[in-house]
């Protein structure tokens, strides 16, 4: 649970049952996100190789049709 929104929830004179489920659904959808983060990451690494070995392919292509 995230005590900074679950204390804004408070003070802004929600019920008390009330603000902690807010609060950790909140929390719940950080978790989400950072999951989602991770996976975008991967993604990037596997797009940059992918380019990176296409671009080997052609440079090798285009030497053996040179000759």
């Amino acid at each position: 649970m995230l005590s900074k929104t679950y204390d804004a929830f408070k003070a802004a004179g929600a019920p008390d049952d009330k603000a902690r489920e807010a609060a950790e659904e909140i929390a719940g959808f950080e978790d989400r996100l950072h999951g989602v983060e991770s996976d975008v990451k991967l993604v990037k690494w596997m797009v940059g190789f992918n380019l990176a070995l296409s671009m080997a392919i052609v440079a090798l292509s285009l030497q053996v049709l040179a000759r």
